[in-house]
């Protein structure tokens, strides 16, 4: 197969911005190569505003031929939140015919090299982040975020998970030299003398099993992490967030294969209606490596059934914010109602437990009722969305029936504070849109500690109410302990109710957010600085990113001989 991308091209492109990457998650300072705003896109070949809502428009009611192997058929009935039908179809595939394809070409892509795979990689997301504007809109109609968060979110934010993943793993791959001049002193004797060579194979084909919410967000980085270390990469996207990941496959396919290498080392597996194909291909003994974002139920499924494989789950956790007291009480709201209206909460890092003492909380306002601190959360909320156009923008869409269901239910679990209303779309008329619930809960009943004991996944908020910033600590250990959590948010001026929060999280391994009031909010997280989960609670078994989350997709091999 002819390279029309050479290593040397490759590597003298893109090994600038792998050594600063490299240097990013040394320091966990920000960077980022990929720009946030969407005026920064047009120049250098890269798609504008209009000429990306062009490419998005050109693919509804059509078909995307991957010119993958296997094929045997054409599915595709996604329907946007916002109430458009997509109308694309996309390839079916013959297992048994793909498989076999895709571990043809890891040979000559496992040969290749560390750095010759990340530089492959980073033209990959290069490719991709020059159609930003595209993929925000297919982002937007898939998972039902409002377009600047899918802009964002789905597009920078996610090629640098990507890229951070493409570091980490070269950084595990390269800490073990590729050869050794072994030499043992044997007193009068000879020494004895082995050259030695070292080598990073990989697993097999992982599987990729991409979520509604954050199809490119949750996606890229188990991709990344597999593809740079040598691995096929099968995705098998959500059947209500397609496209994404169906363009993402496209533009590796096309990159692969320029730079020489076997396209079908990156292949998708959408679904029919109702196929359910997950479970099967997880089983697969061809499949070693399986990374899944979604449900709790389906994430212990595969951690027990997928034996054959390396699992790496994020799943769910009930997210708690404890508010004990404060000094910037006006900041501590507003930064608490858009973090519970971001999205309409269908995030897995947005605070579902809000930890309050029955008793209120001081402030630099005065002390502050438990009602009165409850009230003047709505009152936030209501501000914030008030005006239509701008909660449309920050609320996005109802992803699918089940949040809608969730939210409608929870204004019987307890005293509404803050009722959800619905808000038209006057551009998408058939859009599900709706402001968040807040109920209260007392945290000594039996039956209101179950119910905030328990994932409420949408724009669903429970104010606790606790005896004491102790009970609120010891509740929340339980909560991480039993259910996890992917954040932990605390408000606190006392320096030993502080220290209690903290060493809670660092026991239950939970990431924690401290006295936010500006314009950071605990269910963001930056790459190459954050840690998006820790792996060390039910919540998610893996973190985004670590060593450890690249290290296991590869084994090093030895040969050794004679010098």
């Amino acid at each position: 197969m002819a390279a029309e991308l050479t290593a040397h091209e490759l590597i003298a492109k893109h090994r600038p911005t792998l050594d600063q990457a490299l240097e990013a998650i040394r320091t966990r300072a920000y960077w980022s190569p990929h720009p946030e705003h969407p005026k920064a896109y047009g120049e250098n070949g890269s798609l504008d505003a209009a000429a990306g809502k062009a490419a998005f428009d050109a693919l509804l009611g059509n078909r995307l031929d991957l010119g993958q192997a296997g094929t045997d058929d054409w599915v595709g009935d996604e329907v946007s939140p916002y109430g458009i039908e997509l109308g694309v179809e996309y390839p079916h595939v013959d297992i048994d015919r793909l498989l076999p394809a895709m571990r043809s070409g890891m040979r000559q892509w496992r040969d290749a090299g560390a750095e010759m795979r990340a530089v492959v990689c980073l033209e990959i997301l290069k490719r991709i982040s020059d159609r930003t504007h595209e993929f925000a809109h297919a982002v937007m109609h898939t998972s039902g975020q409002a377009f600047m968060m899918a802009f964002q979110a789905g597009g920078p934010h996610a090629q640098d998970r990507g890229l951070e993943a493409v570091a980490y793993a070269y950084v595990e791959q390269v800490r073990t030299p590729d050869t050794a001049e072994w030499t043992k002193p044997q007193g009068k004797r000879d020494p004895l003398a082995l050259n030695k060579r070292f080598t990073p194979v990989p697993r097999g084909i992982a599987l990729v099993i991409g979520c509604n919410t954050f199809p490119t967000w949750n996606g890229y980085p188990g991709l990344f992490a597999s593809l740079a270390t040598g691995n096929a990469v099968l995705v098998k996207p959500h059947p209500r967030a397609v496209l994404p990941l169906a363009l993402t496959v496209q533009v590796a396919r096309q990159v692969l294969a320029e730079a020489g290498f076997d396209p079908n080392l990156v292949a998708l597996a959408a679904e029919r209606p109702g196929e359910g194909i997950a479970k099967t291909l997880a089983t697969r003994p061809e499949i070693r490596i399986i990374d899944y974002t979604g449900s709790t139920v389906f994430g212990d499924w595969l951690e027990a059934n997928a034996r054959q494989a390396q699992v790496y789950t994020e799943k769910a956790g009930v997210n708690t914010v404890i508010v004990h007291s404060t000094d910037t009480y006006k900041g501590m709201l507003s930064n608490l109602a858009f973090s519970l209206s971001l999205y309409s909460g269908q995030m897995c890092t947005t605070p579902q437990n809000l930890l309050i003492p029955r008793d209120g909380i001081r402030t630099e306002e005065g002390p502050k009722t438990f009602d009165e601190v409850v009230a003047d959360l709505a009152r936030s909320v209501d501000g914030l969305l008030g005006d239509d156009a701008r909660a449309n923008a920050l609320l996005g869409a109802i992803v699918n029936p089940d949040v809608k269901a969730r939210l409608e239910a929870a204004a019987g679990l307890g005293e509404v504070a803050l009722a959800s209303r619905e808000i038209a779309n006057p551009e998408f008329p058939d859009a599900v849109v709706r402001t968040p619930v807040i109920v209260k809960l007392d945290g000594t009943k039996p039956d209101d500690e179950a119910v905030c004991m328990s994932e409420c996944f949408g724009p669903v908020s429970f104010a606790v109410a606790v005896d004491s910033a102790t009970d609120a600590v010891e509740l929340l250990r339980r909560t991480v302990r039993e259910k996890g959590a992917m954040t932990v948010g605390a408000y606190t001026t006392d320096e030993e109710v502080e220290q209690a929060i903290q060493e809670v999280c660092l026991e239950e391994a939970a990431q924690l957010s401290l006295n936010l009031t500006g314009g950071v909010y605990v269910n963001q997280t930056a790459a190459f600085s954050d840690f998006h989960g820790s792996g060390g609670n039910p919540a998610a078994n893996s973190a985004l990113c670590d060593g450890a989350f690249v290290a296991n997709r590869f084994r090093v091999v030895e040969v050794r001989r004679e010098a």
